[in-house]
């Protein structure tokens, strides 16, 4: 049974549009003409963390990364900061120009931003020109979370992927939607989750690359698992060996913070996951990667982005079913979600895929793909 939705509030928007300051800019090239790189490590591989070839290649590339052109792809679009529950919340509304519309939410994760969801906004909102239907359109929303890019400064405390999911149901509704669907990876699809649990009037569904459900150690709950399952469980186990970023966002996030606030080549040396996540096999380009690194860096967010994995250890939240409608794309080289287990937790998977390219973050690397998929479930 869907949750009560309350009464949809007018929000207050101002447009907003980016332009850093260039003595931001210039700041930014002096830090990098000044970085002091650590000793590399035996081999100087991924195996001790972000290598220091790779480092001091990025680091001469961001010295003639075109930040302006970046700015001028986000600025094509419309933007606007509003404030819900106190808190700032900057988004993307891009609305179809064809009629009935679906309204979709775009939901990006850590450490991403707005900027994951460039290349798919125009494929969503005019599938015409793009190879679609009309019948195929979305209204598209993308939000940049509270405490991330210009959805700051966070405010009220902590805040877990449940409260982003309210926050993001208001934000929809504020908007003038009364049935919408959301689109996530990762945290992005957490949030998702969130929404569908919560199953508020008029949801459409969730969207989601990831579905985080693992062995319980129930009796029996394994025995039909083949090859497949074992070596996603397998991957799960090498991210895990891997992701001391999640150890120390968890438990330690003002520390890094501080560290990552002073210094742009750690906050691109921290944002390995674009790189790293899948072993060698990652499709994000080194552009995208330096466009994350430097919103992050202009926008001074790392700490407040790295505070949601403290928050989500401490949440207290206990474990619950999903009754909400929710679509499952899996792509080769990120983490495999084992069907038995979502289902498990889930009660209404009613879309499956499965892509034999991309990875952790395919709204990046393979985007056709991604907005194919979001049409067949919506659709």
């Amino acid at each position: 049974m869907n949750a009560t939705t309350p009464a949809a509030t007018t929000l207050e928007l101002q447009p907003f549009s980016v332009h850093v300051p260039q003595a931001d800019l210039d700041d930014l090239r002096e830090r990098l003409d000044r970085t002091r790189f650590a000793p590399a490590a035996p081999g100087d591989s991924w195996e001790y963390g972000t290598p220091e070839s790779y480092l001091r290649d990025m680091v001469e590339r961001w010295k003639a990364f075109d930040w302006r052109a970046v700015e001028e792809r986000l600025n094509a679009y419309p933007a606007f900061r509003t404030v819900i529950d106190g808190q700032p919340l900057h988004f993307l509304h891009v609305r179809s120009p064809h009629p009935d519309a679906t309204p979709l939410l775009l939901a990006h994760t850590y450490p991403g931003s707005v900027l994951d969801f460039l290349d798919m906004i125009d494929p969503l909102v005019d599938p015409v020109a793009h190879g679609g239907r009309a019948e195929d359109a979305f209204d598209v929303v993308v939000p940049s979370m509270p405490g991330f890019g210009f959805s700051t400064p966070l405010v009220g405390g902590e805040w877990t992927m449940a409260r982003v999911g309210r926050t993001y149901d208001a934000l929809m509704r504020g908007l003038g939607y009364d049935s919408y669907g959301i689109h996530g990876s990762d945290g992005g699809a957490m949030i998702g989750r969130e929404l569908a649990v919560l199953d508020p009037e008029g949801f459409r569904g969730a969207h989601v690359l990831h579905l985080f459900s693992f062995p319980t150690g129930a009796p029996g709950e394994m025995d039909d698992f083949g090859e497949k399952e074992y070596a996603a469980l397998g991957h799960a186990q090498w991210f895990q060996s891997v992701g001391g970023y999640n150890a120390m966002n968890a438990s330690r996030p003002q520390t890094v913070g501080a560290a990552l606030a002073d210094s742009p080549v750690g906050t691109l040396a921290y944002s390995e996951l674009f790189e790293n996540f899948g072993n060698g096999t990652s499709l994000v380009s080194a552009d995208q990667v330096l466009a994350q690194a430097t919103l992050y860096w202009l926008t001074n967010t790392y700490a407040t982005a790295a505070r949601y994995h403290y928050a989500e250890q401490r949440s207290g939240a206990e474990p619950v079913v999903s009754t909400g409608r929710i679509g499952v794309a899996v792509f080769k080289d990120d983490f495999q979600t084992i069907r038995s287990l979502a289902e498990r937790d889930n009660a209404r998977i009613e879309h499956w895929s499965e892509f034999p390219r991309g990875g952790h973050f395919a709204a990046m690397e393979v985007p056709d793909d991604v907005v194919a998929d979001l049409r067949a479930f919506f659709g």
